[in-house]
């Protein structure tokens, strides 16, 4: 593992403590709400893909959401660099984690699947 590589890795971790942390801080209930599942920082770290979690969210609230966030986007950037003292911070850009939907679907194929070849 190279050195950046190590770098990465460690403001991926920061900020997926940092940033819900910041958003426990609004004054919007469904964004304090959110759980942050993954931050993934771009090569150079100017962009973070922060994925969270759509866990009892439907599609037409999860659009809200993103937008209600592309407002905030720039007060989180501040907390995240004001907490860490970095010269700067990365753009983040908010998704909803549907890699969690296919797990779910996955084990409920596989538990019925089971359940069929046992009974």
């Amino acid at each position: 593992m190279t050195p950046e590589e190590i770098k990465r890795k460690r403001a991926n971790s920061i900020l997926r403590e940092l940033i819900p942390e910041a958003l426990s801080q609004l004054g919007d209930e469904r964004l304090r709400g959110l759980t942050v599942t993954e931050v993934v920082c771009s090569k150079g770290r100017s962009d973070a893909d922060v994925y969270l979690d759509p866990t009892g969210i439907d599609e037409a609230e999860q659009r809200q959401i993103l937008k209600q966030l592309k407002k905030v986007t720039k007060g989180l950037e501040a907390y995240c660099l004001k907490a860490e003292g970095w010269y700067r911070s990365p753009k983040f850009h908010f998704k909803f984690d549907k890699e969690l939907d296919r797990v779910k679907r996955m084990d409920e194929l596989f538990a019925k699947i089971e359940k069929e070849l046992k009974g």
